[in-house]
């Protein structure tokens, strides 16, 4: 691979003699991975039904190698949100961030959904996850994904990192800030990452790095943890960058990440200030792993008495219209009418704990539950993807190796026998979408948009 002259110069110098064994991996093919989702099936059961050759990723419990040739985006699995296919480096950021029950979860730089599902998938519908993307078409793939996962209890949002830190001063508990950045990583999965590189170099990120940083201090709760990761190596990006952050917020102290075989730990010497505890962040490089290469820091912030109040938005109690009402009382759920919200004829099921998003470029406000139409309630594939079988009133499975399967992706008809009436259509035990059955045959209700091609 011909690297550009700058960047080779600046390698050299930062791996010296293990630059040739770097120069020499991005030659060979690219590490391939998928990472289970188990807010809706265990690693164990997961392993069990999966029909790909699959070997563990080192660093994080839920993420496995694939081969190239057997194609994962095209099986039926991958519709039911069984897993996020993400490059094995890039998801080592979201593993180590400590997420428990009911913690408020900051992906700042979220799309397209690598982090934010795994962010998600750990908090198992408890507390809050707010994933923001500065492009708003890119957060219409990031709102994708956490659909397909089944994420009930997430705000999408697309706005600047400061307009973030003005709503949620002391909000979050956890915040994951995967940043904008040169993508030396990436230079081997796309040529055009070179040409970009080529172009912008690494001040400019450098710049946009520090803006976000500034505002996500704000963000974070005292005892709060925050991640930072690049997918680039330059000192500029991520030693430098800790730099700044730990002079910008003194309170923040870094945290010591795991080392697993092949990690390199954060370089002293590359560090503007000389802090020691530099060390205790973490460089994956891609001749030393099975990977594409990336950057990771934890920082925690220490314990305050000073917080700011919440801003807690409280929707006015909603009379459901008599065909939603129906419908969700065939859902095995335990609703609270309180987290109700009807804007004009779609219905939404709000967060357990919803903040005020009054002013907010807003994507999705927790669950789209479905729509009014014509006196009947049309649910969404949204609910389809956060349901699980035996939730619903009538479900029908089928084994993935049913031909209907497929047919049923691609929007046509099928013949199916079961109960007439709203039928929530699955794979396995894991449900794909709606159909509305009669007399043995399924007129199709799979999204238009996410058909299979």
């Amino acid at each position: 691979m011909k690297l550009p002259e700058n960047f080779e110069k600046r390698m050299k110098v930062m791996l010296g003699e293990e630059f040739s064994r770097y120069q020499n991996v991005l030659d060979t093919p690219s590490f391939h991975g998928l990472r289970v989702n188990t807010s809706k099936i265990s690693v164990e059961d997961f392993l069990r039904i999966s029909p790909f050759s699959l070997r563990p990723v080192p660093w994080c419990a839920n993420g496995f190698y694939y081969e190239e040739s057997q194609q994962p985006a095209k099986h039926p699995y991958y519709y039911a949100g069984l897993y996020y296919i993400q490059e094995p480096s890039a998801m080592t950021p979201a593993s180590v961030l400590p997420i428990a029950a009911g913690d408020r979860v900051l992906d700042i730089c979220a799309a397209p959904g690598g982090k934010s599902t795994e962010l998600a998938a750990r908090l198992q519908g408890t507390g809050l996850l707010v994933s923001n993307d500065i492009s708003n078409s890119r957060a219409k793939a990031l709102l994708k994904n956490l659909e397909l996962f089944g994420v009930r209890n997430a705000l999408v949002v697309s706005e600047p990192s400061n307009v973030i830190a003005e709503h949620f001063t002391d909000f979050f508990d956890k915040i994951l800030i995967d940043a904008p950045c040169s993508g030396e990583g990436m230079f081997r999965k796309s040529a055009s990452m070179i040409r970009a590189w080529e172009s912008n170099g690494v001040e400019l990120f450098v710049n946009l790095q520090r803006s976000i940083l500034r505002e996500m201090v704000k963000c974070l709760r005292p005892g709060g943890s925050l991640v930072y990761s690049t997918c680039t190596f330059s000192m500029e990006e991520n030693e430098q960058a800790i730099d700044y952050l730990l002079e910008l917020a003194p309170e923040l102290e870094l945290v010591e990440l795991p080392v697993y075989d092949g990690f390199d730990t954060g370089h002293v010497e590359w560090s503007q200030t000389g802090n020691p505890a530099i060390r205790n962040c973490r460089r994956l490089w891609p001749h030393r792993i099975q990977g594409e290469g990336h950057f990771v820091a934890m920082l925690r912030k220490q314990q305050s008495e000073e917080v700011h109040g919440v801003n807690w938005y409280h929707p006015a109690k909603v009379k459901l219209p008599e065909e939603a009402e129906k419908f969700l009382h065939g859902v095995r759920w335990g609703w609270d009418d309180r987290r109700f919200e009807l804007q004009k004829d779609r219905l939404y099921y709000l967060p357990e704990e919803m903040p005020n998003v009054k002013g907010l470029r807003l994507l999705r406000n927790g669950l789209f539950l479905g729509e009014i139409k014509k006196n009947r309630f049309e649910p969404s594939q949204s609910l389809a993807m956060a349901l699980r079988m035996e939730e619903y009133e009538n479900s029908i499975s089928l084994e993935a190796s049913d031909e209907r399967v497929i047919r049923y992706l691609k929007g046509e008809t099928i013949e199916l026998e079961g109960r007439n009436g709203m039928v929530l259509f699955g794979v396995d035990g894991y449900p794909l979408g709606w159909g509305k059955l009669t007399n043995g045959t399924l007129k199709n209700k799979y999204l238009a948009g996410w058909r299979w091609l």
